[in-house]
Parts: structure tokens; sequence; C-alpha cells
């Protein structure tokens, strides 16, 4: 097996037991056995379980992203709002793994992003497409970003929800997200106002 080959089938183990048992419950040790080699071989291509791990989520972090951003081809919002509901459950269901690792607390973030960093990069994409949609129906569009925020994070809590229990089925699931912000966005007032006692 080639240098390049084996770090492909360390970084296949690696992922599959860090979406199994967390970065936490999966060792060197296991990872060397499973690839049937020694521990200093992982060690000589990333340094240790850290850097495995950083690689991994890195790899993942930018499939998702690939994945969104390539499914927003244009179109009305509320089918750009569709694009990227299916963009992020396709990937659910094609990265199971990926998906897994990529929701679990990361241990080396500052090097390698979190999920919440990753949510926050789409909805930056999203905040372009709601400001203009703000800007013609003559909403403030620096509440972009806040709306932007709240609507990639609805669609991706609910992913990490459909994860496990795969009901009902992903169009569906789409369906019932798009009708949720759409319809939500559809009566957005202008200024919104709070009608219960509590003001702060």
């Amino acid at each position: 097996m080639t240098g390049a080959q084996r770090r492909e089938q360390l970084l296949d183990i690696g992922r599959t037991l860090f979406a199994a048992k967390g970065f936490e419950g999966t060792s060197v040790e296991e990872i060397a056995a499973k690839a049937g080699v020694s521990k200093p071989v992982v060690y000589e291509h990333f340094g240790g379980k850290e850097g495995l791990y950083a690689v991994v989520v890195d790899r993942e972090m930018r499939q998702l992203l690939d994945m969104v951003t390539g499914a927003l081809t244009a179109g009305h919002p509320r089918e750009l709002l569709e694009q990227a509901a299916f963009a992020l459950l396709d990937y659910i269901e094609t990265y199971t793994d990926g998906f897994r690792i990529l929701v679990r607390d990361s241990p080396v973030a500052q090097s390698t992003g979190t999920f919440a960093s990753l949510i926050s990069d789409i909805a930056t994409q999203v905040e372009d497409i709601l400001g203009s949609e703000f800007k013609n129906r003559g909403f403030d569009q620096k509440l972009a970003p806040l709306y932007a925020q709240a609507l990639v994070g609805m669609v991706a809590l609910t992913g990490q929800w459909w994860l496990d229990v795969r009901k009902p089925k992903k169009a569906e699931v789409a369906a019932h997200l798009v009708n949720l912000a759409w319809h939500g966005l559809d009566g957005l007032e202008q200024k919104p106002r709070l009608i219960g006692h509590r003001r702060q």
C-alpha cells in the first residue's frame, strides 16, 4: 500500500470510529489495529489522534458546504429554501457518519471549526438572498443576518433530529421545513411587536 493509500485508509477508519464512538471514545491503538498497522504509522501520517480528527472534520465541513452552496442554483426564494433543505438532508442521508462527527462537540474546534461555524458560513450565503428579498419587500436589510441564522438553524436542528428517526421521508421533512419557513416569512411584519407583558 502506498503512503497516500495508507493515509486514506486511516482517514476512513478514523471517520467510522469517530462517528460511532466520538473523539474521546476512539484511541490511536484502535485505529492502528483496524488498519493492521502499528501506532507509529498513525502518528507518522497525522501526528496523533487530534491531527487525524482535524482532517476528518475539515473534509466533512467542506463536503457539506459544497453540497449546500452547489444546491443553491437560483430561482424563486421559496425554491432556494427547498434546495437548501434538501442539500442538508441529502448530506445527512449520504454522509451519516460525517454528520454525526460534525454535530459532536469538537475537542480541536479552534483549528478545524465547529458545526456552529459551518452553519454560520451557510447562513452568510442565505443572508445575501434574504437581503435582496427584504429590500424588495421594504424590510430593514440589516435584519437579514438574524433571519438567515434562524432559518439555517431551524433546518440544521431538524436535520439532527431526522438523523436518528428518519421519519417522515426526506421530501416530506423538506416540505414541512419550507412550509414553516415560507409561511412564517410570508406573514412577516415590518416592525414585529411583542404581545405579552415582558419587554426586555
